[in-house]
């Protein structure tokens, strides 16, 4: 599938990797929907490139706040052909720590907004683009999903958000076998650590400790990188149901 022309919904797509595939899709000459909890930062892509992209106020575990986003895809673009979605949380906290066992709230959070809303947007976006006419090749869209290398070697503190993104890991393939039917391609992406918001409070020496932990490049990964990858996987149609490691060749640690 082409990037120019057709329409994407990048959830979480208001900043870190959901913003640079943002940019990416719409410099591309894609349509671009920005679905972010925060619309601020998709406020500003809006302003960047004018009408080819929306921004919407999106909560991916909400089903009507999903559905709008989807809606505002096909009303202003005709119609939706993509999905990369990069809306998530973290958590590091113990299960047994200073304060007793693991703070059961904090990890149904973790586990409703990384793996819930993740397959709460495949369910609803997958059942819009099944009803849209297919391609000459067949295909009718393809959804990009943003698991984590923590999904294979989780550190200490990271059960929750470990066990989220191993679930994305692991739907990945059955969706992809289920959604053939209707030419929906699903493909997964696990990177290792990027230099994103959520890393941009980290002291430098902690970000430092990261970056070498890479043995090549050994530093943290671009969301520009990420989002290069999220592009070929929607331009080349022989991937699918694959989990794709983004990591330099990085293998975490206990700690």
């Amino acid at each position: 599938m082409q990037v120019q022309g057709h329409t994407f919904l990048v959830t979480g797509g208001g900043s870190g990797l959901g913003a640079a595939c943002a940019r990416l899709l719409a410099s591309s000459g894609g349509n671009v929907v920005v679905g972010d909890v925060n619309p601020a930062g998709g406020e500003k892509l809006a302003a960047e490139f004018g009408t080819r992209v929306r921004s919407v106020r999106t909560d991916v575990t909400d089903e009507a706040s999903v559905q709008q986003a989807v809606k505002e895809a096909i009303a202003a673009f005709g119609g939706l052909q993509g999905v990369v979605h990069c809306a998530g949380i973290a958590l590091a906290e113990k299960v047994i720590g200073k304060n007793g066992p693991h703070n059961l709230a904090a990890f149904t959070k973790v586990i409703q907004v990384n793996l819930i809303g993740t397959f709460n947007v495949v369910r609803l976006a997958a059942a819009a683009m099944a009803e849209a006419a297919p391609q000459p090749n067949g295909e009718r869209g393809v959804l990009v999903l943003t698991a984590s290398v923590a999904a294979f070697e989780g550190q200490i503190g990271q059960a929750a958000y470990s066990a989220s993104k191993g679930g994305i890991v692991a739907m990945t393939l059955p969706l992809a076998r289920e959604l053939a039917r209707h030419g929906i391609r699903v493909i997964t992406i696990a990177p290792g650590t990027f230099d994103t918001p959520l890393l941009a409070g980290l002291p430098e020496p902690a970000r430092q400790s990261l970056a070498q932990q890479v043995p090549f490049p050994s530093r943290l990964g671009r969301p520009e990188e990420f989002a290069a990858l999220a592009r070929h996987i929607i331009e080349n149609e022989m991937l699918n149901g694959e989990v794709i490691r983004l990591d330099g060749a990085m293998r975490m640690g206990a700690r």
